[in-house]
């Protein structure tokens, strides 16, 4: 029995066939049809999106017998049988990996030179060009840049930026995208269906999740599903094969949230480990889970499936402020799991983090429960659910001493316009300070600051230095803050910048005094002289300098 796997039996064979990719697929029709061909191609992008496919349907456009040159080949006739089967002699496949040397690229440049066999054109598909040696490329520019009329280069890479710049410029460049999800789903469903497979669709959701935007994983992934399945492609196998938590973990952990129980975090957190599930997946299932909640709040008709039901739930017992601060401390946490000792710890501490943290709004006593409602019943606040004071009977003598001074809490600044002169108020030093200074307030979002940083000065985000801002600022302000960073344009309202703007207008102020001296003045005009602005410096007394001394 030969059973040939699902990657390999549905490779598109034509244009309209071909799974995404539509900036690549016009261009390459309207110049097919236009008769305005390119002598060589560079097709870039991750695995499985499509470059050797959209290669072999470019061969088969340009030697199709039935339809000519076009962008609809026939796929009946002999050459674009051949095409398919991969002995077609006039299309060339050559992996670079397995020939890097020069030797092996002259010899295929010296073929190049003679006429067709059986075809039109010469089409030469170089896989994994990046991995051809100096010399190996040097001796192909002047073939890519003039090549025989009859010939046609298709290069691909995964790695462009491993290219030489002189072989780039000889080439018309396709940057090939990963798929959506939504569009492996779509193409294994088609599949499936011609293949007479019985299927869930949330098992194909998480399969074409799993692909990570390669179509050619996605099926490979499907094939195993299959057989692991026993011929069928149904949700709870597909998890087991993929070792994905299952669908109801997020859901637990949020209904744990919400009533305050950090036992059954801790719980939930154990049994990813026991079960040997990744932790990272995990937090992904929990992101995801808080995306959705977030799009019920804001846009209710865009949350589908089954489960719309409880995600419209959670969506009621989750305040909007919430949900953004669960989404951004579940993404960071996946994040941070490569810095704690071990994932199941990262985990855990991630659930708990997200149960001990809560925007200023919610926990407001004159807010509403910040768990709770404006339309569904009502649930346990943070202070609620703290431990209950001990009773005065058993409470220290020394409660009654003096206790020390606390040191005055500023107020994180009400406007962007404020941000710095509360920097300079924090008293900072050293990289922190720098951080700070180099940084424009963008938004504050319960627990969440962000700052905007120049792209120049985005080495300053980096852990340690945000670690230690983050710190100074809880301190001065004696609340719990998470900081994001938006790295754009220079950044007019930080400190930094206002320092700037000061020190110009101090200079432009001193040497405007300069120029206005009479003895420079006189200076100037006897011997045509000029002056170096940069020379200008401010006297430490220039504001007790006597007329006497300016004379002199």
């Amino acid at each position: 029995m030969s059973y040939q796997v699902l990657a390999r039996k549905w490779r598109p064979g034509t244009f309209a066939e071909l799974t995404g990719q539509g900036h690549v697929v016009t261009a390459l029709s309207n110049a097919l049809a236009g008769g305005r061909l390119h002598h060589a191609y560079l097709l870039t992008g991750t695995r499985g999106v499509g470059k050797t496919t959209i290669a072999r349907i470019l061969a088969k456009s340009l030697n199709c017998l039935t339809h000519g040159v076009s962008a609809t080949p026939c796929g009946t006739c002999a050459a674009c049988v051949d095409i398919d089967a991969g002995r077609f002699v006039d299309l060339l496949e050559i992996d670079a990996a397995s020939n890097t040397g020069v030797e092996n690229m002259r010899e295929i440049l010296d073929n190049a030179r003679y006429a067709p066999t059986v075809g039109r054109y010469k089409v030469y598909l170089i896989d994994e060009v990046h991995m051809l040696s100096k010399n190996a490329f040097n001796s192909m520019l002047k073939t890519l840049e003039e090549p025989p009329e009859h010939v046609k280069f298709v290069l691909a890479t995964t790695d462009p930026q491993k290219v030489p710049v002189t072989v780039l410029s000889r080439c018309l460049q396709f940057a090939l995208k990963p798929l959506a999800p939504d569009e492996i789903a779509a193409r294994i469903v088609h599949i499936l269906g011609a293949e007479g497979v019985a299927h869930d669709e949330p098992a194909v959701a998480l399969i074409a999740r799993a692909a990570s935007g390669s179509l050619r994983d996605g099926l490979s992934l499907l094939d195993q599903a299959i057989a692991y399945g026993g011929g069928e492609v149904r949700v709870e196998p597909v998890r087991a094969m993929l070792g994905i938590v299952d669908r109801d973990f997020a859901f637990r952990v949020a209904d744990a949230l919400a009533a305050g129980n950090g036992k059954a975090l801790v719980a939930e957190a154990d049994a990813i480990a026991e079960r040997g599930l990744s932790a990272g997946d995990a937090l992904a299932e929990l992101a995801h889970l808080f995306h959705r909640i977030a799009l019920a709040q804001a846009v209710p008709e865009a949350v589908t499936g089954d489960d719309a039901g409880r995600v419209a739930e959670c969506a009621q017992r989750f305040p909007p402020a919430n949900v953004q601060l669960l989404w951004q401390i579940a993404a960071q946490g996946r994040a941070d799991l490569a810095l704690a000792p071990d994932e199941a710890m990262g985990l855990s501490m991630t659930l708990l983090r997200m149960l001990a943290f809560e925007p200023a709004a919610a926990a407001s006593p004159a807010a509403a429960p910040g768990r709770g409602s404006r339309e569904g019943p009502a649930v346990p606040e943070r202070a609620q659910r703290t431990a209950a004071p001990q009773p005065a009977a058993v409470q220290p003598a020394a409660a009654a001493t003096p206790q020390p001074t606390a040191l005055p809490r500023l107020a994180l600044p009400a406007a962007p316009g404020e941000w710095p002169d509360f920097v300079q108020s924090l008293g900072l030093s050293g990289m922190a300070r720098e951080l700070a200074a180099q940084t424009e307030m963008r938004r504050v979002e319960g627990h969440v600051l962000t700052l905007s940083l120049p792209a120049a000065h985005q080495h300053l985000a980096g852990k340690t230095y945000a670690d230690r801002l983050r710190a100074a600022l809880e301190q001065a302000t004696g609340a719990k803050l998470l900081l994001a960073f938006e790295v754009g344009d220079a950044a007019d309202g930080s400190l930094a910048a206002k320092t700037t703007r000061e020190r110009e207008a101090a200079r432009a102020s001193t040497e405007a005094a300069f120029r206005d001296e009479p003895f420079v003045r006189d200076a100037l005009a006897r011997f045509d002289a000029t002056v170096r602005s940069e020379s200008i410096k401010a006297r430490p007394d220039a504001g007790r300098a006597s007329s006497e001394d300016r004379e002199r």
